[in-house]
């Protein structure tokens, strides 16, 4: 029998996996501007940057009252990122018109957008943290099915959206592909916009 970590973890990556968010975005974005290799890149930054997502929740369970500073300044950095993605995203031109394009840096741009998104910091000092404590105290087991199933559904979602999308890429080219990477830029400044609001609410709670 499917026991309840394995089936919380599963749920929840496949939620995050395919929810609209910065790193869905950017595994998008990479993909057609760098093609499905690089989106591939993105959809495991969460490996290298939840590591100390994981140890600071931790923390921050024990100490709730000294994470709005912190999660305010959170906010407003990752606004700052998204909209630089944006802009970068934005002048992008189609391929063979003008100079060629820097190197991708796909999986160093999804490490910091993930440690700059508050919503990873929220989900795990709110839900992903308790459900590893929890598990526990029956031992390692039962954080291992949650932490495996979580990350197997996380990645294995973007990872299918990158290369079901690679396979149309060539379909994109000319004004096509320029209106595509111009909406996606609107989306990050939109995403920039709610995690600046996200921020500008805690600074008045302070």
């Amino acid at each position: 029998m499917l026991s309840e970590f394995l089936i919380s973890g599963a749920a929840l990556g496949l939620a995050a996996g395919i929810s609209p968010g910065p790193i869905l975005t950017l595994v998008v974005a990479q993909t057609i501007r760098h093609g499905r290799r690089e989106g591939i890149k993105v959809s495991f930054a969460p490996l290298i940057s939840d590591l100390p997502i994981v140890a600071l929740s931790l923390y921050v369970l024990s100490r709730m009252r000294g994470a709005g500073p912190a999660m305010a300044a959170v906010s407003i950095a990752g606004a700052a990122f998204l909209i630089g993605l944006g802009i970068e995203t934005m002048r992008a031109k189609a391929p063979g018109l003008g100079e060629p394009e820097g190197p991708p840096r796909s999986l160093s741009k999804a490490v910091v957008l993930n440690l700059l998104n508050p919503h990873v910091y929220l989900f795990w000092s709110t839900v992903g943290a308790p459900m590893v404590l929890k598990g526990w105290t029956g031992g390692a087991g039962q954080p291992a099915e949650f932490l495996g199933a979580f990350y197997a559904c996380l990645i294995g979602s973007k990872v299918l959206v990158a290369v079901l999308l690679g396979r149309v890429r060539g379909l994109l080219s000319g004004r096509g592909y320029v209106y595509t990477l111009r909406a996606l830029a609107a989306a990050l400044f939109i995403l920039a916009g709610i995690l600046f609001r996200d921020g500008w609410i805690r600074v008045q709670g302070l």
